[in-house]
């Protein structure tokens, strides 16, 4: 078990370094292949409306004049040891790990990212906990009532789920239960959960419903399609002629052979969202990650977008980490 871990932790490291080559390549280098020069990346940090000749200053300040392998070097030196910015009249540290400086907001970008996580990490993690709890529940009893119509009812709702936007779905709890029963507060509404945890559970409770519907869909189709294959088994009937009670037949043998494949998914699912879910943070006016990639982007803001583009993979590894660790625990079989 120990050498399990040791090895998923150092391909997680490992993994996390081709991440940042991969994310300094798209920002940097390809622009570069394209045909963009130094004075054209400058622009996303100075703004375009900046004289050709600051332009220039600060590309030759941000060292986009150095080779490559220079840059690179530079870049992850940043994110491991911190970072020092001319901004002109001063030069502005960035502590390590820093992902960037913005130059338009004249601050790092991580705080803000840290401000905002805290909203984001509230609705994954709520979201998350109700999609998977019903979700996985009603996959379950479709299939030990398979053709009734329970069953038909719930694959029919779970159709309707995934194939409904998250922004359409948003919209329309907002105008039903929002606007219209006054049922839930509309858009704009967090409280955090360390000054009064009722209320942050109240204004949260409809973003989590519309994201838990869409993902809660896909949970019940696996699980239900997992435990019909599962139930025909030839231990799960050696379980039942031993005599055992069918809820831990189920439970115990039927779904933990399900869970597999079910972890997988959750892992990554649940690493985009902390990455910032865009779509529901947009459709409830939630400041979270994915709300302030939108404005980043929106004002050409470079190192804001490349911040949150480490952090979100950075978030998926570590849940796809997790998730490794819990195969362990799930399947034994793993270990070897």
């Amino acid at each position: 078990m120990f050498a399990y871990i040791i090895r998923r932790l150092v391909a997680a490291v490992l993994l996390l370094l081709v991440v940042s080559i991969v994310t300094f390549a798209i920002f940097f280098l390809v622009p570069r292949a394209a045909g963009a020069s130094a004075d054209d990346l400058a622009t996303r940090y100075v703004g375009r409306t900046s004289s050709a000749t600051a332009t220039h200053e600060m590309a030759v300040k941000l060292g986009f004049t150095d080779p490559i392998y220079v840059q690179y070097g530079r870049f992850l030196k940043g994110i491991l040891a911190g970072a020092d910015y001319d901004t002109g009249p001063t030069t502005v540290h960035c502590p390590a790990p820093c992902l960037g400086y913005s130059f338009i907001t004249q601050n790092p970008v991580l705080p803000d990212l840290l401000d905002r996580l805290p909203v984001t990490i509230s609705l994954a993690v709520g979201g998350a906990a109700v999609w998977l709890l019903f979700g996985v529940a009603t996959g379950v009893i479709s299939a030990l009532r398979k053709g009734s119509v329970f069953d038909r009812a719930a694959m029919g709702v779970a159709l309707a789920g995934v194939s409904l936007p998250i922004f359409f779905t948003g919209l329309l709890s907002l105008s039903i239960f929002a606007y219209s029963l006054h049922l839930f507060p509309g858009g704009s509404s967090y409280t955090p959960i360390t000054e009064n945890p009722g209320r942050w559970a109240y204004d949260l409770t409809l973003p989590w419903i519309t994201l838990a519907f869409l993902y809660a869909a896909g949970y019940a189709r696996l699980t239900r399609a997992g435990m019909l294959e599962t139930m025909n088994e030839d231990y799960i009937r050696t379980a039942r002629a031993k005599g055992l009670p069918e809820r831990v037949v189920v439970v115990k043998h039927a779904l933990r052979s399900t869970l597999t494949p079910i972890l997988t998914i959750f892992g990554l699912d649940l690493g985009l969202l902390l990455g910032g879910a865009v779509l529901t943070e947009s459709t409830y006016s939630l400041p979270g990650i994915g709300a302030y990639a939108v404005q980043a982007i929106n004002t050409n803001d470079l190192p804001k977008v490349l911040g949150v583009t480490i952090v979100a993979a950075t978030f998926i590894i570590v849940a796809n980490l997790v998730v490794d660790l819990l195969y362990a625990v799930v399947d034994p079989r793993v270990r070897l």
